[in-house]
């Protein structure tokens, strides 16, 4: 059965993701597509409603990006958020100026009668605003629904045509009525009913794959962290024992991690796992390299031939399963998006893959929407609640060239700080906390020596997506303690520092 979608255009906002994500936890199936996305395949793909992107460009400069105007006059419901409020004021015949001062940051806002804003009891209430440019006149047909002291179109519409602008960002946390907002765009403006739900995503998926694979064989790169474990109990069930699981043990995984790993999908979920030791082979690759897209393409390449060999000694396969969630494809630079960085199940692929076909169940999925997807499958929590673990594994958090004495020394702090934060009941108030090896050292003095060793840096932070995060305030007795523990049971380390940047303007990895 076909779901309802909303079409979100992306015009290069570093919030496009958190918009989709917000949509989709109002129960909505939504897609992000680049703002030049043709109108055929626009009108052919059916949506609901359709949402504009905020972006860093200006609409008054040449070659700005610019959607076809007729996605204006579809008959769809549309929301411009930002530049893309700028954008619809454009097209439609507005005009936009560049303000004395730029708006950054918490705002307030004066909200006026909208369907946007029903139900929404404080009408002078904060915003978060990120523009140089401001709507100095709208177009025929449009009133302005919302204003701030610097800005006299912080809100248009012109309900007649199901067109709204909000030159504010409603899917920050920051704009504590954002949620509302889009919750009434999306069921009192566009009428949707909200189907999107993972215990419906889960059957008709594994029906889906079911019938795809049949009886062919199938081969899953299983990294034992969340994602490439819901994609592999996902192929299970739909095929059982045709499924073989490729666990490369690349000595970039944490403490004790791969004995974990084949302990719980051997026992737990009778699942055919064959284990590659293979770390030498990969610090081999890596020895001497020090740029981080450059480790994620090599281990990238590195995972899909350890496969490619594994699937000969099994005899012919068919696909390959691969854990990739959307986010993974968004900031890889799918489509117009900018590339953040490379993850190893996207841009660090080889040109050539010796399988039939790559098979990617958790394609369309968020973060936290594999978590929920988990859950439904019967995954127990303390798998689907694991820290979140990238691709590359380690090799992203040793800054600098990897060597087997760095990796050692990280694994025993990383191994710390979680056991601390564990002790502390803190797992689930922390959204991601891990450590990171620098490539600093610096002076101290341990007994009566003088020494010069590395700096471990820890970080820890708050998200409900991944996209923004803020850093967590763990209490100073928590660090005090995993920081006596670090200098005092880790060799070569003499100094640990806590990482209080939130993303944006930082990533969460370091790399």
């Amino acid at each position: 059965m076909k779901h309802e979608l909303v079409l979100v255009l992306d015009f290069g906002g570093q919030y496009n993701q958190l918009i989709a994500r917000r949509v989709r936890e109002c129960h909505v199936y939504c897609e992000v597509k680049p703002y030049n996305t043709p109108i055929e395949e626009i009108r052919a793909m059916q949506p609901k409603g359709i949402i504009f992107t905020g972006g860093p460009s200006s609409v008054t400069e040449e070659g700005a990006p610019m959607c076809d105007p007729a996605v204006l006059s579809m008959g769809v419901p549309v929301l411009g958020i930002c530049y893309g409020c700028q954008l619809m004021s454009k097209l439609l015949g507005g005009s936009v100026a560049q303000a004395d001062k730029r708006e950054y940051g918490k705002t307030g806002i004066t909200l006026g009668e909208s369907a946007l804003f029903a139900g929404i009891a404080d009408r002078a209430s904060t915003c978060w605003m990120s523009h140089t440019y401001y709507i100095d006149h709208v177009p025929a047909g449009f009133v302005v629904t919302a204003h701030t002291v610097s800005c006299p179109t912080a809100a248009m519409e012109d309900a007649s045509r199901g067109l709204y602008g909000v030159q504010f960002h409603p899917e920050v946390v920051h704009t504590p009525f954002g949620t509302q907002l889009l919750h009434n765009f999306l069921y009192d403006v566009c009428g949707v009913a909200g189907d999107w739900e993972m215990s419906r995503f889960a059957e008709e998926s594994i029906a889906a794959l079911r019938e795809k694979i049949g009886d062919k064989k199938v081969l899953c790169g299983l990294s034992g962290g969340v994602d490439s474990s819901v994609a592999a109990v996902m192929i299970h069930k739909a095929v059982g024992k045709q499924l073989t699981c490729i666990f490369v043990d690349h000595g970039l995984l944490r403490k004790h991690e791969g004995d974990e790993v084949e302990e719980i999908f051997t026992r737990q979920f009778d699942i055919n796992l064959v284990r590659v030791n293979c770390a030498d082979r990969f610090l081999g690759r890596l020895a001497g390299v020090s740029d981080p897209e450059t480790k994620r393409k090599i281990i990238g390449e590195e995972f899909i031939r350890v496969f490619e060999e594994e699937a000969k000694k099994i005899g012919t396969v068919d696909f390959l399963v691969q854990g990739t969630i959307y986010p993974d494809v968004i900031e890889s630079g799918a489509g117009d998006a900018a590339v953040i960085k490379s993850h190893h199940n996207v841009g660090g692929l080889p040109d050539y893959v010796d399988f039939k076909e790559i098979v990617e169940p958790l394609r369309s999925l968020f973060k936290d929407e594999v978590r929920s997807l988990g859950l439904a499958l019967g995954i127990p929590e303390s798998l689907v609640w694991r820290q979140p673990f990238p691709g590359p594994g380690l090799a992203v958090r040793v800054i600098g060239d990897i060597t087997a004495e760095k990796l050692a020394i990280l694994k025993d702090a990383d191994a710390i700080f979680r056991e601390e934060i564990r002790n502390a009941g803190l797992m689930r108030d922390i959204g991601q906390y891990f450590a990171v090896l620098t490539d600093m050292r610096s002076v101290g003095v341990m007994g009566d020596e003088r020494t010069y060793d590395y700096t471990i840096a820890l970080r820890g932070v708050t998200t409900t997506d991944f996209m923004t995060a803020d850093w967590a305030r763990i209490p100073y007795d928590v660090l005090e303690k995993v920081s006596s523990r670090i200098v005092g049971e880790v060799g070569h380390v003499n100094r640990v520092v806590y990482d209080i940047t939130s993303k944006p303007p930082a990533t969460i990895e370091w790399e």
